[in-house]
């Protein structure tokens, strides 16, 4: 997954819980060999390399992933696409690397939710044109902290905490029988006493914060991230950062990144329509809520001035 994962699981026995965190990696490690869009033997990869030649067959895990994929992506009207992986790769956050505008627009043209099909038997999925790339980087978090968790609770553990990167897949209570509290990242951070802008109390649920805030660079004063809006390819700008909370991190993930990518007031809209709660910090630091978190979430005290709920 490249990043860090943090489990934590509460039981009677330190064996018995160590038994199931350890299991609970190597579910997630399963997960990450076969949808890693940087190995070429991932099934992702093998499905990128047979672009617009032929359909090859997966297993039911990464179908699984695509179609959660698929979902997002038209649940937000492309706003969130798994096939944005040509436009992606030619982007290097490290290197600060901004691609040409020509080659950008290039790219666009293979970018197309739309073109991927999938089949359910034998499971396996297709890329219509030559040159598509899948990238799964959108769900595979979110997915891999649900399948952690099914793990653990099949060898005995009743609470615990699945956390890669930004998203978090909580169940049960703590030991002192209160949910599991989860901070919201400043994203506009200036000092150590600054780093939380909210917190939300969590059980049974998972959570998935997108950010320009993790991998970006600033030139000429504009701030270019990761989070690309699969229309344009180039950063996002109507969003800080998006926090979605939901049954699935199969579901909060993508929809986090979707979005983020159509900014808070359709965003919130969609939130609001699919019963799904959601932290939404637009462009200008303003803080907006779905009425399903009313009462359920603290915001510090220096950001209540901007908080906007509907």
């Amino acid at each position: 997954m490249d990043t860090l994962i943090t489990i934590s699981a509460v039981a009677d026995s330190g064996n018995k819980a160590e038994a199931a965190i350890d299991k609970a990696f190597s579910e997630i490690e399963k997960i990450d060999n076969l949808i890693n869009f940087f190995s070429d033997k991932s099934e992702i990869s093998r499905i990128n390399q047979n672009a617009g030649k032929k359909a090859v067959k997966v297993s039911p895990e990464t179908l699984a992933v695509i179609e959660k994929a698929i979902h997002a992506s038209e649940k937000t009207n492309g706003a969130f696409d798994i096939t944005i992986g040509p436009v992606i790769s030619l982007w290097d956050f490290h290197k600060k690397i901004k691609p040409e505008d020509g080659l950008i627009k290039q790219r666009l043209q293979l970018v197309n939710y739309k073109a991927l099909t999938l089949y359910k038997n034998p499971p396996s999925a297709y890329l219509k044109k030559k040159g598509m790339l899948i990238d799964p980087g959108g769900v595979a978090k979110g997915y891999a902290a649900d399948r952690a968790v099914e793990v653990m609770k099949k060898n005995g553990i009743k609470s615990g905490l699945v956390a890669i990167a930004g998203d978090i897949k909580a169940f049960g209570r703590r030991p002192d029988s209160k949910p599991w509290k989860i901070g919201i990242r400043n994203s506009r951070q200036k000092n150590k006493d600054d780093e939380i802008i909210a917190a939300v109390d969590l059980s049974d649920m998972a959570i998935s914060t997108s950010g320009d805030y993790e991998r970006y660079f600033i030139v000429e004063g504009r701030r270019y991230h990761h989070i690309l809006n699969p229309k344009t390819g180039y950063p996002a700008d109507e969003c800080r950062s998006v926090s979605v909370i939901a049954k699935e991190g199969a579901v909060a993930d993508p929809f986090s990144t979707g979005i983020f990518i159509l900014g808070a007031e359709k965003g919130l809209k969609l939130l609001e329509e699919m019963g799904i709660d959601g932290i939404i910090v637009d462009k200008d630091g303003k803080i907006h809520t779905t009425s399903g978190l009313r009462g359920k979430i603290e915001l510090k005290e220096n950001d209540r001035g901007n908080n906007s709920r509907r």
